[in-house]
């Protein structure tokens, strides 16, 4: 109970809450003009002359409620909680029901210490109300009631957005991982395919100065489908539909294979194959079997990128490597990735420690409900086996 009534005395303000907005005019607007024509034809409502004056008066407390909720609180029920204490009569007017509304704010927008505070107010009203005499039983039990009903909407409101605003961090906590390992998976591949072409340039370049040039078109090809790639993740991102400028566009002459697409399927694997053996570097041969048709896109997608991650892994540390396999087979319950290499891992990966793109690789993985494996294959070269299941596992 300690530990509760800390948290709410700790409780900071709702984030978020609206100056004014129009539906706040509206209402002021409204329940001035009510309360003058209560105040015209009421023949029994005492007080007639100064109940109207008092409500006119604090009708532009709804306008600023949610920035200062104690203060219109402490305003709305202090006024009217007082007044019968110097006049003898209580407020009967219909338009005292505004004093409800800054109960609610008070719940839904105040910090935890201006709710206690709220509450004591209020408390202190009906204290006095009690003591002069104004509250029969029935209002002994609805007006406390009411009062409860009104915190009570306030506060679940407030937790409702305070529950929406975590499920969209959360949401973007996930995309941002996401993006990271896109990022990872496609640019990254593209560089590191541009860093061994390098090198490789630089080893022939004093004696096969050909070999040099076509290393650097290479380079220019993946950089070119490294900066489309980019560039789709953006569009993606903005969603704006704003022409990309013609400086960032590739040279159709040079970009060579059209870049990996943003969701890429089980079939663009054969692509995969084709740019990561091309001139230089280990072969990959790609073999799919099974039923692979009706995939959720999600399960292609990250078929794919495993697979990338994989045969990019396998060409930037596999020493002496002449082969990448890349097998997908899939069953009526889940699909299986199978990337092996005929490196010698000893050199390589062996003793390794796990780095970002391995890690991907496995929340990637765990978030479809599925797994991935990495270590030295049979007898030589490096394995990474994935298992994910054909329907996305529920959140």
């Amino acid at each position: 109970m300690t530990e509760a009534l800390r948290a709410l005395w700790d409780e900071p303000r709702a984030p978020g809450a609206p100056a004014r907005v129009w539906r706040d005019w509206a209402l002021a607007g409204i329940l001035v003009p009510l309360t003058v024509l209560e105040g015209l034809l009421r023949p029994d409502l005492p007080m007639r002359a100064l109940s109207v004056v008092v409500l006119v008066v604090l009708a532009p407390v709804l306008l600023w409620r949610r920035r200062q909720p104690f203060a219109a609180v402490a305003l709305a029920f202090g006024v009217t909680g007082l007044l019968p204490v110097f006049t003898g009569q209580a407020l009967e007017n219909d338009a005292t029901a505004l004093v409800l509304i800054t109960v609610y704010a008070l719940a839904r927008w105040g910090a935890g210490r201006e709710i206690v505070a709220g509450v004591a107010v209020v408390a202190a009203k009906f204290a006095v109300a009690v003591w002069l005499g104004e509250v029969d039983a029935g209002d002994a039990v609805a007006g406390p009631a009411v009062l409860s009903a009104c915190l009570a909407l306030g506060v679940a409101l407030r937790y409702r957005a305070s529950a929406r605003r975590r499920e969209v961090d959360r949401i973007r906590l996930l995309e941002r991982e996401r993006l990271a390992r896109d990022l990872h998976d496609t640019v990254a591949h593209h560089v590191s395919a541009m860093a061994i072409r390098a090198q490789a340039g630089i080893a022939t370049a004093a004696l096969h100065p050909d070999a040099a040039t076509d290393a650097l078109h290479v380079i220019e090809a993946e950089a070119s489908r490294a900066l489309a790639e980019m560039r789709a993740m953006v569009r993606v991102l903005r969603r704006d539909g704003l022409p990309e400028p013609a400086e960032l566009t590739p040279n159709p002459h040079t970009a060579g294979p059209a870049p990996d697409p943003p969701d890429p399927r089980i079939a663009d694997l054969v692509g995969l194959a084709g740019r990561a053996g091309a001139r230089t570097g280990p072969g990959v041969h790609v073999g799919l079997s099974g039923d692979l048709g009706d995939l959720p896109p999600e399960v292609g997608a990250a078929i794919y990128r495993l697979a990338q991650e994989s045969v990019t892994n396998a060409r930037r540390h596999a020493r002496h490597a002449t082969r990448i396999e890349v097998r997908v087979d899939a069953d009526d319950t889940s699909v299986r990735l199978r990337v092996s290499d005929d490196g010698d891992h000893s050199l390589s990966h062996a003793a390794a420690t796990p780095g970002f793109g391995l890690i991907g690789m496995a929340e990637r993985a765990d978030l479809l409900g599925g797994t991935v494996e990495a270590g030295p294959g049979a007898g030589r070269g490096w394995t990474v086996t994935a298992v994910l299941p054909r329907a996305e596992s529920p959140a």
